[in-house]
């Protein structure tokens, strides 16, 4: 299968159906990449990257709560 550069939708956004056909708006110069149109709520929508997650991990300091001494079991009733 050849990858044709687009990212492929699973389902409607809106209605979560999986019938998703690519767009191409009206009057759209070179700016129709990423358009779908769900043909069971008849909806369009857009997808584009926002941002790229970043790849380094900070390590936490560990923080400790602070243990209290000298407690007991609640005695029961009975």
């Amino acid at each position: 299968m050849a990858s044709t550069g687009r990212a492929v939708p699973f389902y409607c956004p809106y209605c979560g159906e999986e019938d998703l056909v690519p767009d191409i708006p009206e009057g759209a110069t070179g700016e129709g990449h990423g358009h779908w149109a769900c043909r069971a709520c008849q909806r369009s929508f857009r997808l584009s990257l926002t941002a790229l997650a970043s790849a380094t991990t900070t390590t936490s300091t560990t923080s400790r709560t602070p243990r209290t001494t000298g407690t007991t079991a609640p005695e029961e009733n009975g």
